[in-house]
């Protein structure tokens, strides 16, 4: 009975700490609505559908950005003119996924070909704990070529993220399948 008795105590005293650890925030369960697209049409000479749940920004002609308040996120595009810079432009588009590398456990690349518009590109995919978890290329190897970069406005969490990331592809993937050069 001794031992039991010296046990508890033992077992009170090793079990107990005053080490208070703070419990981490939670994660909010995020559910999106159903997308509901519409064409944007601008003086820009490209068009394309986008999500009625993003708020269009132009800062010019040639750079709009899509902004999804609610997911603290934002598509940038950017359009240049194809003027023999083809080689530079691709380039370009091709290296800045791979800034993301240091963070990133991935970065699976999608060629995207639509012979009907005279679209042709690809679509990057950075896992983990970048800044920008989709980047983008579209270009008709002539005349037109547009870079999009999804950002978020959040310490780069991917867990966390996840479900924002995930319903975005579907909205870049929308935006690329519709994507028409003027």
């Amino acid at each position: 009975m001794f031992y039991k008795c010296i046990l508890v105590v033992l077992w009170l005293f090793f079990s107990c700490s005053s080490d208070v650890q703070p419990k981490p925030n939670a994660y909010l369960r995020l559910d999106y609505p159903t997308p509901e697209y519409k064409k944007l049409i601008l003086k820009a000479p490209f068009s394309f559908e986008y999500n009625s749940y993003a708020e269009v920004k132009e800062i010019d002609q040639r750079t709009p950005k899509l902004v999804y308040p609610e997911m603290k996120a934002t598509l940038y595009l950017t359009y240049n003119s194809i003027d023999q810079n083809l080689d530079s432009l691709l380039n370009d588009a091709y290296q800045l996924p791979y800034k993301h590398l240091s963070k990133a456990e991935s970065i699976p690349e999608r060629l995207f070909i639509n012979k009907q518009h005279k679209v042709y590109g690809t679509l990057f995919t950075v896992v983990g704990n970048a800044a920008s978890q989709y980047q983008f290329f579209l270009t008709d190897s002539l005349h037109h070529f547009l870079v999009g970069s999804l950002y978020f406005y959040a310490k780069p969490n991917y867990d966390s993220i996840f479900p924002a990331v995930d319903y975005l592809q579907k909205d870049i993937t929308h935006l690329m399948e519709t994507m028409e050069w003027r």
